[in-house]
């Protein structure tokens, strides 16, 4: 009984997730999704978009790393892909976060899934390379559809996608080319300030 009481109190933990508010918009544009909203849809891209992975990857094992890679914003909130400063406090917030989320699991899970956690962070396997490659992939799509609305409200820049998503070519060739031809269009359209410095200048 104690060990379904911890696996609960982490069930009813992530369900925060539902309340924490991400930049991108829904395919729509009637409003932003939430953690689990994100969260939900990279798990799905993870079987339906399996065969574009650079190399065969543990379907599984992807969908567990990316339904769990973002539960450390309980604690540490959303910080947009921009944000100068933000980014430069990120990852010491989600590591003290990680620490406590994950503790809330018996021993055997905790261990299992802060490691899952670690190697999406670190992006050194073919899970965590394709499951990082679906993390920048899905922003751009719901931007694409949404008319670029989160782009344009932010100024984002050619040059800013461009390095941010640099190493998403890495889980996926196929992906990473389908990804700059909704660069162009949107910068065709002015959703994307077009540059080519590939550094954002701040």
């Amino acid at each position: 009984m104690e060990r379904l009481k911890r696996q609960i109190s982490f069930i009813l933990e992530l369900d925060k997730l539902k309340s924490i508010v991400r930049q991108t918009y829904l395919a729509d544009g009637s409003r932003k999704e939430d953690d689990a909203e994100h969260s939900w849809h990279l798990a799905l891209m993870a079987f339906v978009l399996a065969e574009y992975a650079n190399e065969p990857v543990d379907v599984l094992k992807t969908m567990k790393m990316v339904m769990l890679h973002d539960v450390v914003e309980i604690d540490a909130g959303d910080t947009y892909a921009y944000d100068t400063a933000g980014n430069s406090t990120k990852q010491k917030r989600e590591l003290a976060a990680a620490d406590r989320i994950f503790s809330l699991l018996p021993a055997d899970q905790a261990q299992e899934y802060r490691g899952l956690w670690d190697e999406f962070e670190a992006m050194e396997t073919i899970e965590a390379k394709f499951a990082n490659t679906l993390d920048k992939v899905q922003p751009a799509l719901l931007n694409d559809a949404s008319c670029g609305k989160s782009w344009r409200e932010h100024g984002v820049k050619e040059s800013w996608i461009l390095k941010r998503n640099e190493r998403v070519p890495e889980g996926s060739k196929e992906l990473w080319e389908y990804v700059k031809d909704l660069i162009e269009k949107n910068i065709g359209k002015g959703n994307i300030e077009g540059d080519s410095n590939g550094t954002r200048n701040q």
